[in-house]
């Protein structure tokens, strides 16, 4: 079932007249150029492209290259069938997934209004292959079945990772991957990029999630130099 109190209309106007203001504006380039950046090779269809380049000119956050090229291909390699998608933004991420995982259902969290209108038109065409939900994570992973999903890509709000983290661990099934992004955040959380003073919760927050899934027995746990940093969790039978 489709969750959406939202009434969209509109939206195409409101998009052209909006620009959504972040800590990393152009974001057409990495937030942080990882030593591997150069090597790695996007391939998606040209819709996921140009979809990427809106994003970009509208300073609206996309995986960068790197980071959405080792999304499919780990997808791909678990042949993803139920994917959730917590924090998808204008479904960039989710539409080439599903163009990826040909048999996969999607479901998608967004809680910001703009945003959940966009993924909504830009997922038009899969609307027997995905679901939508609309307010935040917290409260909905809360209503989602235990063991239900096999790849879930975790990129909403970072000071939620940790809080969300023992929903995500009762929704994953045995064998399942959580891969969530932005973990090294510029280099703050490694230490290889002094921290801004404003951001050192937000980084303490990064680093109590790094903690707990490195440390966590039900967890088997790789965190990757890979774009702004992902850490992937697989969960053990």
């Amino acid at each position: 079932m489709e969750v959406s109190p939202i009434f969209c209309g509109g939206y195409l106007n409101y998009m052209e007249e909006t620009k959504f203001n972040y800590a990393h504006n152009d974001t057409s380039a990495p937030e942080r150029k990882s030593r591997t950046a150069g090597l790695n090779k996007l391939r998606v269809s040209a819709e996921v492209e140009q979809l990427r380049i809106s994003a970009h000119e509208r300073e609206v956050p996309t995986a960068s290259e790197e980071t959405l090229n080792f999304i499919l291909a780990l997808a791909l390699a678990k042949n993803a069938e139920n994917i959730l998608e917590v924090g998808c933004a204008e479904g960039i991420t989710s539409l080439a997934l599903l163009n990826t995982c040909s048999r996969a259902h999607l479901t998608a969290i967004e809680r910001d209004q703009a945003f959940f209108c966009a993924a909504q038109t830009n997922l038009s065409a899969y609307e027997g292959r995905r679901t939508l939900l609309s307010g935040d994570a917290a409260d909905i992973c809360k209503g989602l079945a235990t063991e239900a999903y096999d790849f879930i890509f975790l990129d909403c709000a970072k000071v939620q990772y940790i809080k969300l983290l023992p929903e995500l661990k009762r929704i994953l099934k045995k064998n399942g991957v959580l891969l969530a992004d932005d973990v090294l955040m510029y280099g703050w959380v490694n230490g290889e990029v002094e921290t801004p003073k404003k951001r050192r919760m937000l980084v303490e927050h990064i680093r109590e999630y790094l903690e707990a899934v490195t440390s966590d027995g039900q967890l088997a746990t790789s965190v990757l130099d890979i774009g702004n940093g992902l850490a992937m969790s697989v969960k053990r039978n």
